[in-house]
């Protein structure tokens, strides 16, 4: 991601979460060392991103949105495949993440892709209050 890209990612990351990123939040990560945040397009046009912050062999995955009219097509899936490969050439081995227990969808992706649910986080999400898994690919 670019700093061009910031206000198209804030358009998905509004339409996605109930509590966005804001624009200043996500214009910090482009040059944050410690974040990789990457884009998926097509013809010039933003449909998905993810952000990772990169801690020692770790990936937190902070972020994994598609555009509601571009969902189901294997976009997030193509996207966070790429980046968990390009993450493990530059020597990180373990990913974890994020996601509300109701969002069977993305939870489906992740234990596609070899993440494992480690753990909850009790009401870690608000708008609606809900939970959240803790998963791991190791």
């Amino acid at each position: 991601m670019e700093n061009r890209d910031v206000e198209a990612v804030h358009q998905i990351e509004k339409e996605c979460f109930a509590l966005p990123w804001s624009k200043q939040s996500l214009s910090k990560e482009v040059d944050n060392p410690q974040s990789l945040f990457y884009i998926y397009e097509e013809n010039k046009k933003i449909l998905a991103y993810m952000g990772m912050y990169c801690i020692g062999y770790e990936g937190d995955i902070t972020n994994v949105a598609v555009t509601a009219y571009e969902r189901h097509k294997g976009i997030g899936r193509e996207l966070l495949s790429k980046v968990l490969e390009e993450a493990e050439t530059k020597g990180l081995t373990e990913f974890t993440l994020e996601v509300r227990e109701s969002n069977k969808a993305a939870i489906s992706l992740y234990e596609s892709l070899g993440f494992k649910t480690e753990g909850v986080r009790k009401n870690f999400y608000d708008n609606p209050k809900e939970n959240g898994l803790i998963m791991w690919k190791r």
